[in-house]
């Protein structure tokens, strides 16, 4: 993750270096992902780059968190009716998602090639991914236990892994299932996934996991 520097910088130049690893994690393959292209376009030295990350894979690990953390401040910003419960949220969450990432393109598409493309750090992106999910989806389950819409004898750290591995895999499931073209997931983000078909399985899956949590 970044540095303390890095945090530190005037919110301008943050902004605009933020603004080039996004076109440039955006645009290319990590592989193909320059560090000269970056400094040269926001107008820092090299050796000021590694004041603020430490490599490539750090900065690369840093778009990740921030996907995540702006996509929660994104469903913060667009509450669904107070009267929704947690498996119509669930619902709600899918849909909201695809209109994350029209807002967020860049971030989309980076998630995407995190997800579903090559790349070379599988085990530590997906521990920063489920890390962040895994603490949304407790979140919300503590709240389904509260307002008494989810069984009170629910154990909120399992109900919460169960969701995050499914949340987590059911993209995977989707592609393989209905043979998705990676490249056009990648060109087209989650619309890919709207298809009828693939709603009834996602429909199904929330179906089974109501059955299992919901309150009797």
């Amino acid at each position: 993750m970044p540095t303390e520097t890095f945090f530190n910088l005037p919110e301008e130049k943050r902004s605009r270096l933020i603004d080039v690893l996004l076109d440039e994690f955006a645009q290319n393959d990590y592989d193909s992902v320059s560090i000269n292209r970056i400094t040269e376009r926001a107008g820092i030295a090299k050796g000021s780059f590694y004041q603020y990350f430490a490599d490539k894979k750090d900065c690369y690990l840093y778009l990740i968190q921030l996907g995540i953390e702006q996509k929660t401040a994104f469903l913060r910003q667009t509450p669904p009716a107070s009267t929704t419960d947690m498996f119509a949220y669930l619902r709600w969450l899918l849909d909201v998602g695809i209109q994350f990432q029209f807002h967020n393109p860049r971030l989309a598409q980076i998630a995407y090639k995190a997800l579903y493309d090559d790349v070379p750090l599988p085990a530590e992106t997906m521990q920063v991914i489920r890390h962040g999910s895994f603490a949304y989806f407790k979140q919300l389950v503590e709240q389904g236990i509260a307002d008494g819409s989810l069984d009170p004898d629910l154990d909120a750290e399992t109900a919460a892994f169960v969701l995050n591995v499914v949340f987590t895999e059911l993209g995977n499931h989707l592609i393989e299932r209905f043979a998705v073209n990676p490249a056009a997931l990648l060109r087209e983000g989650g619309t890919v996934l709207l298809q009828p078909a693939m709603r009834r399985v996602i429909e199904q899956v929330i179906d089974i996991l109501e059955r299992g949590m919901r309150r009797r």
